[in-house]
């Protein structure tokens, strides 16, 4: 495994526990206030910070694991390549959704980082298995 792959492994992990970091900042100035926990307001901040953490937990743990199977069975150019790909995608994903205004519309950073997500997972899932 190259040190590029490590280090987008390890900064999508930070990104990961930094998006839930933002969550419970968001939970503590809400308990300040007396708000709600659990607002299903689209435009509320915390449940826009939930959704964001909730998003990254569902694709970040599924990308590690597939790059560290594909590190493991070649040392590509590729790989690394993917890795850094992953986690520009899964940034721009996060900053796409933390900095629109409601979760009722999608916002270009959102979609590329999306679209990009799904791109990124798919072409992991392939290269595992291509270099078997």
């Amino acid at each position: 495994m190259t040190t590029i792959t490590i280090v987008c492994i390890a900064l999508m992990g930070v990104l990961l526990f930094g998006l839930g970091a933002n969550v419970t900042r968001w939970r503590v100035i809400r308990g300040k206030n007396g708000g709600p926990q659990a607002s299903t307001d689209p435009a509320d901040r915390l449940l826009i910070a939930v959704r964001a953490h909730g998003n990254a937990a569902e694709y970040i743990p599924t990308m590690i694991v597939l790059l560290l199977v594909c590190s493991a069975l070649s040392d590509s150019w590729w790989v690394d390549a993917l890795s850094v790909a992953a986690l520009v995608v899964r940034t721009v994903h996060a900053v796409g959704m933390l900095t629109s205004k409601t979760l009722a519309e999608h916002g270009p950073l959102r979609d590329i980082g999306a679209l990009g997500t799904y791109l990124v997972g798919i072409t992991l899932g392939i290269t595992a298995i291509a270099v078997i």
